[in-house]
């Protein structure tokens, strides 16, 4: 599997007024899933999808850093080996593995510049 950008997920202070400014300005869609006040979103059409999106509060991965700007998930085909990759090219788990029922196993890291990023095993037939 390539490790191809999978979900990423815009983070609000308000996220019922970041609803409405992405559905205005860029007609994207919402619905509700999971915990409250979290969104899976729509930003394109069956014909051109897009990457699956969430709106969700904003949040700190790293205690002392909230998370701004919008956070990105990579699909990868085996979380250990990430793990171990991340490690040795400098990076730094900051979150360890997490089993989400339905959909995977999710990580986050620190890059080598200091940006968090998630990487996700997905369960077969997860979206």
């Amino acid at each position: 599997m390539p490790n191809n950008l999978k979900h990423f997920a815009v983070h609000a202070d308000d996220v019922n007024r970041a609803r409405k400014f992405y559905e205005q300005a860029f007609g994207w869609q919402f619905t509700a899933w999971g915990p409250p006040g979290f969104f899976l979103i729509r930003t394109g059409t069956d014909a051109d999808p897009g990457v699956q999106g969430a709106l969700q509060g904003r949040r700190e991965v790293v205690a002392g850093k909230p998370t701004y700007g919008f956070e990105c998930t990579l699909g990868v085909a085996d979380i250990d080996e990430t793990i171990k990759a991340v490690e040795a090219s400098g990076g730094k788990i900051v979150m360890p593995k997490f089993h989400i029922p339905t959909v995977g196993t999710l990580i986050f890291f620190e890059d080598t510049e200091g940006n968090v990023v998630g990487a996700m095993q997905y369960e077969e037939g997860a979206r």
